[in-house]
């Protein structure tokens, strides 16, 4: 059975976002493209917004993205 595509601006705000949890700086963005770099940077922004709020580790596993995608 073959997979179907991954939306790639799914998988850049997961990225972004974990990044953000992280604490990586926004510029080791590793995206070209316009539209998932906007994507990578919203959800860098949400994981940073969550672990300024402490949502870091178990507390915050309730916030992060769908794995699956």
């Amino acid at each position: 059975m073959k997979r179907q595509k991954r939306d790639p601006n799914a998988r850049a705000f997961k990225r972004g976002y974990l990044a953000g949890v992280s604490g990586k700086p926004k510029d080791s963005c590793p995206l070209e493209k316009l539209e998932t770099r906007q994507e990578w940077f919203n959800g860098w922004r949400e994981g940073r917004t969550d672990q300024w709020e402490g949502l870091t580790g178990v507390s915050g596993i309730h916030r992060m993205p769908n794995m699956t995608t």
